[in-house]
């Protein structure tokens, strides 16, 4: 009943992100604003912060998690945290980031629900350290839960070189598919932006102009560093992380 729950409770908030980066086309559509506006992001990172302390709480009553799994996961936030911190410091080229690979590495290892949760709460941790709170905050949120969710649906490849290459395809297309997914919240408020009326061809041929115009050069660097970080550590994390998950991650059966 309990992982019912928490399936439930994952759709949900799927939905909500969702409706998330469908809500600045709905208000240009209805004339009633410019900009996404604070309440709104507030309250909507607010939402997915309760929800992610819902499920962690329902993954440790429904599955008995070890508490050390749910130690790893706060140790891995900060850890991701610091690697943003580093990031602002000491920037990287385009639209490098170092914390997209433990977030694929976390999801990848420990499965999708771990990967959300990791993604969703580095973010919002890594905010609160850099000073990075704003409009995009709940839509990075969002964006990065997806990244370590979808991380946990990869096939797992008995030969290293397959398996490698099959996450460095994934870290090398998600760090693309992160910026045109970002776009979305602030691209129908630019005056060359969204058309109210314009048939859904012309929406996508406008975006994807506009995409590669402004964006595609700064995303490819992400994608790139992604796919070199990955090389670099990818097979060695996963062989850590999954030592770890198997000695401490463990389930109560009913008698």
């Amino acid at each position: 009943m309990k992982q019912t729950l928490t399936a439930v409770i994952y759709l949900i908030s799927g939905l909500i992100g969702v409706v998330a980066f469908a809500y600045p086309f709905l208000l240009v559509l209805a004339g009633k604003a410019t900009a996404v506006n604070e309440p709104y992001t507030s309250l909507l990172t607010t939402i997915l912060l309760v929800i992610c302390l819902i499920i962690l709480f329902l993954e440790v009553q429904g599955q008995a998690v070890s508490a050390k799994v749910i130690a790893a996961l706060g140790v891995l936030v900060a850890a991701t945290a610091v690697l943003r911190f580093l990031e602002v410091a000491i920037p990287g080229p385009g639209g490098f980031s170092p914390i997209f690979v433990p977030i694929v590495l976390a999801g990848y290892v420990f499965g999708s629900r771990f990967g959300f949760l990791m993604g969703t709460l580095a973010l919002l941790t890594s905010a609160l350290v850099t000073g990075g709170i704003g409009p995009w905050l709940p839509y990075q949120m969002f964006a990065v839960g997806w990244v370590g969710l979808t991380a946990g649906w990869l096939p797992h490849l008995a030969r290293s070189r397959y398996e490698l290459a099959l996450l460095v395809a994934f870290s090398f297309l998600w760090g693309l598919f992160f910026g045109l997914m970002m776009n979305l919240y602030f691209w129908p408020f630019m005056s060359d932006g969204w058309q109210v009326g314009a048939s859904w061809q012309q929406t996508i041929t406008d975006y994807f102009a506009f995409y590669m115009t402004t964006s595609f050069v700064w995303d490819v660097a992400r994608a790139l560093g992604n796919g070199l970080f990955m090389l670099a550590l990818g097979i060695p994390a996963v062989k850590a992380l999954t030592r770890f998950r198997n000695r401490f991650q463990f389930e109560l059966v009913a008698a």
